[in-house]
């Protein structure tokens, strides 16, 4: 049961921070885009709890019977499943931002050569986003 509190507890933290931008003044289109953004949030969060609740639900297959060695099989495969979530859609979010602050910090870049330093920490807590998900990932699998 525990392990249902914490990830439920960050989405309607997500989701109450989200009010306020919601009734703002805010365009239409933005508006949209936020909404579009919580979707896939929520999503990816939904799956990537249900998901790895295989993993830590996983029987040893030595002392089992039978079902419980296929049902131990089926937490695997979803296991890796969870850990090829975590990979892909980390590194789909690291895609996004960086090909958004990467044109924006070259630019930046070629009008002043001293804003270099700046521009690169932008770039690289893009790439963090990769990172962190390849480490989930790694975590997955090692407790598979």
């Amino acid at each position: 049961m525990m392990l249902f509190l914490i990830p439920t507890a960050a989405v309607l933290l997500a989701a109450i921070l989200l009010v306020p931008v919601l009734k703002s003044g805010s365009t239409p289109k933005s508006r949209r885009r936020v909404i579009a953004n919580a979707g896939v949030f929520l999503t990816a969060a939904v799956l990537l709890v249900t998901l790895s609740v295989g993993v830590s639900a996983a029987a040893d297959p030595a002392t089992a019977t039978v079902a419980a060695a296929a049902a131990a099989d089926n937490n695997a495969g979803l296991g890796y499943l969870a850990a090829a979530l975590a990979t892909g859609l980390s590194c789909l979010g690291a895609g996004i931002a960086i090909g958004s602050t990467a044109p924006a910090a070259i630019g930046a870049f070629s009008e002043d050569p001293k804003a270099f330093g700046k521009t690169l920490i932008f770039v690289v807590l893009g790439e963090g986003v990769a990172l962190y998900g390849l480490l989930i990932s790694i975590l997955l699998i090692n407790k598979l």
